[in-house]
This record gives structure tokens, sequence and C-alpha cells, in this order.
């Protein structure tokens, strides 16, 4: 069994402590450092090498986005979970700008942290699931971007549509009755463009839109 190490990043002393006690009660999940500011966690990632990164954004001195944007400088793969207040999606859409892989929210259960530590460590992203609303919201309300040449040389124009589709939270059906084709030509799409962004699911996909500005 593959062990988790974790590097908890928070300014609180009983929050650290706290969130340490909970994760070790899961046999694959080990804390192996804990940082009480940006510039720390900054430093014992480097140090540590940890497979997952807890993030809080509001630290004294470099705050969690300036930690998450010096990390991200790297040439090692630094895997982030962002753990916050923050219900605002500028935060989350901020986050998954700067390169961040997770975010979740200090009020959720137990369960949800630890499924975002195990799905990030995987090479996944994870957002939390009340907050995936949030990812739409923004997206909508990003004016129209140019797509960039990776994007174009890897999704067809119809893979784009369909994306952008997915990414304002459309079901198969309602992105078949948009683009007036089959449902099952749409399966087609959205398998497709899994595979080809190496995401796992439509959540996953949405936040390869965002972080890739993908629009047609």
């Amino acid at each position: 069994m593959k062990i988790i190490k974790v590097l908890i990043a928070d300014d609180h002393h009983m929050v650290r402590q706290g969130i340490k006690q909970i994760l070790e009660l899961e046999n694959d999940i080990e804390v192996v450092s804990q940082a009480s500011n940006g510039e720390e966690a900054v430093k014992l990632a480097r140090e540590y090498k940890p497979d997952v990164i807890l993030m809080d954004i509001n630290m004294p001195g470099m705050n969690g986005l300036q930690a998450i944007e010096e990390l991200k400088k790297d040439e090692d793969d630094h895997r982030i979970v962002v753990l916050t207040i923050h219900q605002d999606r500028e935060y989350l859409f901020k986050t998954i700008q700067l390169g961040a892989e997770g975010y979740v929210l200090k009020d959720a259960e137990s369960s949800v942290l630890v499924e975002a530590i195990r799905t990030v460590s995987n090479g996944n992203t994870y957002v939390q699931p009340n907050m995936t609303s949030e990812l739409v919201k923004e997206f909508s309300r990003m004016s129209t971007h140019a797509k960039g040449k990776e994007e174009e040389n890897i999704l067809t124009s119809r893979e784009i549509e369909v994306i952008e589709l997915i990414a304002e939270g459309l079901i198969n059906k309602e992105i078949a009755k948009k683009l007036y084709i089959s449902e099952k030509t749409v399966k087609n799409h959205v398998s497709n463009i899994f595979k080809k962004l190496n995401v796992s699911d439509r959540t996953q996909a949405a936040i390869y839109a965002f972080k890739h500005n993908i629009k047609s």
C-alpha cells in the first residue's frame, strides 16, 4: 500500500493539529511536516517533497496564493489542495489558474478532505462537490479568449464546443440538443475529450477548460 505523504500549511496551530489527527486515522496517509505560513510551506515542500500539500490561503507574510505561485515554478510536481474558509468563486478560480489541483472548504466533512487528498495524489483534480457550480458561474462570466495552440492541436473544433458546454454544466442530452447531434455522438465526444486531456470526469474537464482558457 502506497503511503501518501502530506504537508499541512495553516497559520493556526490547533487547526493543523486537528487536521493531522483526522488524516492519521487513515492507514494510507502520513503527515510529514507542518508550516505556519507560505514561506515555510515553500521551504518544507522543497525539503520533504510531499505527495500532497494542504494550503490555507490567509497566512501571514507570504500567503497561500503566493506560495502556490512560487511552488509551481519548481520542476517538482507539487500537488496542492487548497483548504480554506473562502466560498467565493474568485478564490476558487484564482487557485485553479495558479495551478492548484484541489479546493476544499474547512467546514467540509473529513471524508471529503480525505477523498481530495487521494484523488490529487493520483494525479487528478478535485473540487468539493458543492463548489462545482461556482466553476460554471465563473466560466459563464469569462469573456471570450483565444484558445491556445496546444488545445487547438489536441481537441477538434467540435470537442472544444462540447467541453465548453460541459463547463457550463450541461448534461449530454442538453449538449446534443444544443449542437443538433445525437446523444450517442455527444457521449463519444466526451469519451474522446477525457482520453485526450487525461481526465476522468466532467468536473476535471471543466477545470482543464478554465486553466487553458478553452473557448470556441
